[in-house]
């Protein structure tokens, strides 16, 4: 069964078009797609993981602030 592909624009910088330009041998569609696609199945597993999740929005936000401020320590920006 063939697939009806839509098309989508993008919006890139001068400097990323020209790059781009001087690899005409990819095909910048199908790298697009699949990183498109990878990145969906990872966004999918995150909402399944958050589904079961007990923890409330504040908790997240603790978490989140934690990990930034390790991080940054990690990096020698503490």
């Amino acid at each position: 069964m063939e697939r009806k592909m839509e098309n989508l624009t993008i919006t890139v910088s001068k400097e990323l078009k020209k790059e781009v330009r001087e690899h005409k041998e990819v095909n910048w569609s199908e790298v697009l797609r699949q990183a498109m696609q990878g990145h969906l199945r990872k966004l999918e597993i995150a909402e399944q993981i958050a589904k079961k999740s007990k923890l409330t929005k504040k908790d997240i936000l603790e978490l989140d602030r934690m990990v930034k401020k390790n991080i940054a320590k990690a990096h020698g920006y503490e």
